[in-house]
């Protein structure tokens, strides 16, 4: 009776990974297509970037998310949200402003919302974090999710 339960667990976690967005499978891609541009690996590192921003954009390169190490970086640590804040679309800010890279997720505003709703699956319900690390507790950094 044991086994059977622990079978069936096990076959039931793999139906639900099915469907979880993931890096390889769903950000890669898009993020291929729509970022690496300007984040790829000609880009500096964060580092980098931060040490001479003026002269990154005006070379149209902001810092580099080529890997999922790097990307995750923008989610979690050391940047934490700025992947959020830079995709968001505003509807969760005081302002209503988008993010600076919003435009970029598409050519116009349904392809917009599919793929910053791709990207908020990716960081997990609830996890969608637009502050800073000071700003984030312990509950909002056990939903985010972005599984490799």
């Amino acid at each position: 009776m044991r086994m059977r339960f622990g079978l069936l667990g096990l076959i039931a976690s793999c139906t639900a990974s099915a469907d979880e967005v993931t890096y390889r499978n769903d950000i890669r891609p898009l993020w291929q297509q729509k970022c690496m541009a300007c984040h790829g690996e000609n880009a500096p590192s964060l580092a980098e970037f931060d040490e001479n921003k003026e002269k990154y954009k005006q070379m149209s390169l902001g810092p580099r998310m080529d890997s999922y190490a790097n990307l995750v970086a923008f989610v979690g640590w050391p940047d934490t949200g700025a992947l959020m804040r830079r995709l968001d679309d505003g509807t969760n800010t005081k302002d209503h402003k988008p993010g600076n890279m919003y435009e970029n997720l598409g050519t116009d505003e349904a392809e917009r919302q599919k793929n910053l709703a791709l990207f908020k699956a990716w960081v997990g319900e609830g996890g969608w974090f637009l502050g800073k690390l000071k700003e984030m507790d312990k509950a909002t950094l056990m939903k985010m999710k972005v599984a490799e």
